[in-house]
């Protein structure tokens, strides 16, 4: 399954954005809904922060990978910086690489158009009982 939605340049998108991906990935265990909800935050937050366009997320959860895509029309690079424990910002894209299993930055065609920053966490799978289980993390990639 794969829902969207496009968020507005607006502080308040980001806990909307939150919010949208939470409830795309109801079901989800606990842990894994709280990760997903930092991870948006910080990349939702990096979109109102640091351009002037309104962003898209878009949650997929297939049988065993979730992810997380947030697309914006602002220009830069994303870059993880590693700040020292005092820092009161910079830590966004260094949470995202430490948490998830894998993400990466997917460029427009166009230079200046914008950028697509994604993650990917494990789903859980339904075991013939009924329950959910967590698949096993795969190395980093």
């Amino acid at each position: 399954m794969t829902t969207s939605r496009t968020f507005p340049h607006a502080p308040r998108s980001v806990r909307d954005a939150r919010k949208f991906a939470l409830e795309a990935l109801a079901g989800q265990p606990q842990e894994t809904l709280e990760v997903v909800e930092l991870l948006v935050s910080e990349l939702a937050g990096n979109c109102v922060r640091h351009t002037d366009t309104s962003f898209v997320v878009e949650v997929s959860d297939a049988r065993r990978s979730i992810r997380v895509a947030v697309t914006d029309g602002g220009p830069g690079e994303p870059v993880v910086r590693h700040v020292d424990a005092t820092a009161v910002a910079g830590r966004g894209l260094a949470l995202v690489e430490s948490l998830s299993r894998s993400w990466g930055v997917d460029r427009r065609r166009s230079p200046g158009s914008g950028k697509t920053v994604w993650f990917e966490l494990p789903s859980a799978t339904r075991t013939a009982g009924g329950r959910r289980a967590a698949t096993a993390t795969a190395n980093r990639g």
